[in-house]
């Protein structure tokens, strides 16, 4: 992975990368190297490090999903930062493409969610259920081109695979993605993009929003010049 021309954001605090789909944001029991990996050796050799850079993860992705990361530089950075998204200061717009038309070209969705960790699988619930975690999400329908609809989505709250489950619980699961419904061809990547994130920088307290571009993959294209 090139991660010098997938920086969306650098100063002396944070770093924000583009991740492509199928990428690791941190590295796990399969020792595929990952984003953290490839951004600590991008700063050792940028600033000339001899020793390993610091580098603290402050949200994640999941390997299949593509868009914007943010790392912290600083441990400073990192404790504010962990902060803004525990108090939901955050605001991360996602595009998800479907097969499906929503039900409505707007609107906002709750459900509950438990987690099977032996399948690393979420399941949507209507109502509160024990050890399930409310979630809510808000979406919007941006266009449609080409029998696939795109989606845009503002998660309220940070569930693991929230917004997977919850667009396929409404008939509307994510292009490519099997776990959740998808009755096409399985792949190792889904049209979920992490678009932009919008927040106040934690030491300078100004506005910012971070933007990531669309990769060229094939079930982007159509869609990469809007």
């Amino acid at each position: 992975m090139d991660l010098v021309s997938n920086v969306l954001f650098e100063d002396n605090h944070l770093l924000a990368v583009n991740k492509p789909a199928g990428i690791l944001v941190q590295g796990d029991q399969t020792g595929d190297p990952s984003l953290v990996d490839f951004a600590k050796e991008y700063l050792r050799v940028k600033y000339n490090k001899p020793g390993q850079a610091y580098l603290g993860l402050i949200h994640r992705l999941d390997r299949p999903v593509s868009g914007v990361v943010l790392l912290a530089k600083t441990s400073k950075a990192l404790s504010r930062m962990n902060l803004v998204f525990q108090q939901r200061q955050v605001k991360k717009y996602y595009w998800a493409l479907t097969e499906n038309r929503p039900p409505q070209e707007s609107d906002s969705l709750v459900h509950w969610l438990t987690k099977n960790t032996r399948d690393n699988r979420a399941k949507a619930h209507k109502r509160e259920v024990p050890q399930a975690k409310r979630s809510e999400l808000e979406y919007s329908l941006k266009m449609m081109m080409e029998k696939k609809y795109l989606l845009e989505v503002l998660p309220i709250t940070g569930r693991p695979h929230q917004i997977r489950v919850q667009l396929s619980t409404i008939g509307c699961p994510i292009l490519g993605d099997a776990k959740y419904g998808y009755k096409g061809p399985a792949s190792r990547i889904i049209a979920l993009h992490a678009k932009s994130l919008h927040f106040n920088h934690p030491v300078k307290k100004e506005p910012l929003v971070i933007e990531a571009p669309l990769y060229m993959d094939e079930i982007w294209k159509p869609f990469n010049s809007n």
